[in-house]
């Protein structure tokens, strides 16, 4: 298994950026597919962004497509979530979560960091 742990997070201004880190421990990180999934307060979790196990292929839900970037480096066994153009409905808990599978779904993930707190000032 693999244990993952987000950084980051923090307060930022509408059009602002931040970057969150996930560093994971155990399981090498690259035999995992890593996601983002947000959750808002009050709201279902949702799926963010996804790549795979090299780096590869990305997939990004629409809401963020264009301003969320998604990497990894595996040698460093951390996965990243550049933000830019932040928007007040991007304000969420932000997970990094991981699966063997590129999956989309924000429930379907195996493994899953503590979260860090994203918040978007208008």
């Amino acid at each position: 298994q693999v244990q993952l742990v987000e950084s980051g997070g923090g307060l930022m201004q509408a059009g602002g950026s931040l970057r969150l880190s996930c560093a994971a421990s155990g399981r090498s990180a690259s035999y995992y597919s890593m996601g983002w999934i947000r959750q808002a307060p009050g709201k279902e979790r949702e799926f963010v962004a996804v790549i795979s196990r090299t780096g590869l292929y990305t997939v990004y839900a629409d809401s963020v497509k264009g301003r969320f970037t998604i990497s990894r480096d595996n040698a460093k066994n951390t996965v990243y979530l550049q933000m830019n153009s932040l928007r007040p409905e991007d304000t969420a808990v932000y997970y990094c979560a991981a699966d063997t599978s590129m999956v989309v779904a924000a429930t379907e993930y195996d493994y899953w960091g503590q979260g860090t707190q994203v918040t978007v000032s208008s």
